[in-house]
């Protein structure tokens, strides 16, 4: 087997998950991309093929001492958050696009979850958690 780089390994990683996670008008798909000094958040509905809200460290208002790290990733999730909610959506698909889900690809996400994207979810998370706790005390 050839050995791959870490790039190309991510391309097909994202291109197996886009297989599966399409957004709609109803759930639009949250893509993330991060480079080496930046992180970018896109809301997109696939069936139009329009961007609904984009956030990045690139923009002057989210921009840091530098736009690769975990608070830089934070006030992306807080901004892409803001401005889906403000566009009418509530709900979105989560699309990593190929990273691991951890490090600054789940700082954003979590920052979007607490600034109200996907409440219903985060709802169901902590009724699924307190129903385990309830039961093991028991």
């Amino acid at each position: 087997m050839a050995k791959k780089d870490k790039a190309s390994v991510r391309r097909a990683v994202h291109t197996r998950i886009r297989r599966r996670v399409r957004g709609s008008a109803q759930r639009p798909r949250l893509a993330i991309f991060r480079s080496l000094n930046h992180i970018y958040a896109q809301v997109i509905d696939d069936e139009r093929a329009v961007t609904i809200a984009s956030a990045s460290t690139v923009e002057k208002d989210l921009r840091g001492s530098t736009g690769g790290n975990l608070e830089a990733a934070q006030r992306v999730g807080r901004a892409i958050a803001e401005r889906a909610l403000a566009a009418g959506v509530e709900q979105v698909v989560f699309d990593r696009g190929g990273f691991r889900f951890h490090g600054r690809i789940k700082a954003l996400t979590d920052a979007a979850r607490e600034a109200g994207l996907n409440k219903n979810e985060r709802a169901e998370e902590e009724e699924a958690a307190g129903g385990e706790g309830a039961e093991a005390a028991a």
